[in-house]
């Protein structure tokens, strides 16, 4: 077997278990026809590069915010997650037990619609270039006189395709188009209010929630929130004393990374740069900041 630090990575997998999807950053095997596995890696992308070198503990951290939020929203969509025990992972020797201990999901297999739901709070990103362009995002209108980072006027849904490389912008009509009146309208109507979920939470917790993607599949015909949920690498997480306007606010997120990397000669492009082992930890760091606040309860340590 690879080392841990090798499969995470990315190489290396389970024994017994057939991969059938890598993305970014999880890996999803086949348990049966009615159930995956979700191994959550310790990989890092930025500018849509994978990184040579993870993040300590990463996978770990995101399994425990995605479980968190899963439970605290079932209440408004049934979601994909059956499990977080290692225990319920067939065919683990012990060390693949230790290696997967707290980053794996087991979860209902479902069909994916070829959308992803984007909700914005702020004007912020690409949706403020877009604004500063012709006064829309997703070529939706909004007021005149808006300023980067303001709140918008009510949050808004603003999806993309999914796609090998780079996902597309897509306005809310074409995603109907796309998915069909039915999943569309449920769709919408299950993002905007978990998007106001998490917006109340992260409120409490001196948060701003300045935008997420959400992705939701099919089984059968219900439609359940699937992937991962309000996590540092799916959403714009803002310290709500930093917040200012004509800004874009720091956040709780790999942003620490990327402004690492605008600072090097580098190109955007494979192969990605050697990192700076305190930039890898200052972004572990941040995770686990982010990690106790949702939770209430003590980010898990870092891999070894």
């Amino acid at each position: 077997m690879n080392s841990l630090a090798t499969y995470l990575g990315g190489e290396g997998g389970p024994p017994g278990l057939t991969r059938i999807a890598t993305g970014k950053v999880r890996d999803v095997y086949a348990i049966d026809e009615e159930r995956l596995l979700f191994v959550t890696t310790d990989r890092i992308s930025a500018f849509d590069v994978v990184m040579n070198e993870g993040i300590p503990g990463k996978g770990q951290v995101l399994t425990r915010i995605a479980a968190w939020w899963f439970e605290a929203t079932s209440d408004l969509l049934p979601n994909h997650l059956l499990s977080t025990s290692i225990d319920d992972v067939p065919g683990l020797d012990a060390t693949w037990r230790a290696a997967l201990e707290g980053r794996i999901m087991i979860v209902r297999r479902a069909r994916p619609p070829p959308v992803e739901w984007i909700v914005r709070g702020y004007l912020v990103g690409s949706g403020w270039k877009e604004y500063q362009a012709q006064g829309t995002v997703s070529n939706l209108p909004l007021p005149a006189g808006l300023r980067q980072a303001s709140p918008l006027p009510e949050p808004l849904l603003t999806p993309s395709t999914k796609e090998e490389t780079h996902d597309r912008p897509i306005s809310p009509a074409e995603a109907r188009e796309l998915v069909g009146d039915r999943v569309f309208e449920r769709a919408e109507s299950a993002a905007l209010a978990l998007f106001r979920r998490g917006s109340e939470r992260l409120c409490e917790l001196g948060i701003i929630l300045a935008d997420t993607k959400f992705e939701f599949g099919l089984v059968g015909d219900e439609l359940i929130l699937i992937d991962e949920v309000l996590t540092p690498d799916s959403s714009r997480f803002w310290p709500t004393q930093a917040w200012a306007l004509d800004t874009s606010p720091p956040s709780y997120d790999k942003q620490i990374l990327r402004d690492y990397l605008e600072t090097l000669d580098w190109n955007k492009s494979y192969p990605p740069p050697t990192l700076d082992p305190a930039v890898l930890e200052r972004v572990a760091s941040r995770y686990r900041e982010v990690c106790e606040l949702i939770t209430g309860e003590p980010a898990v340590g870092a891999s070894t």
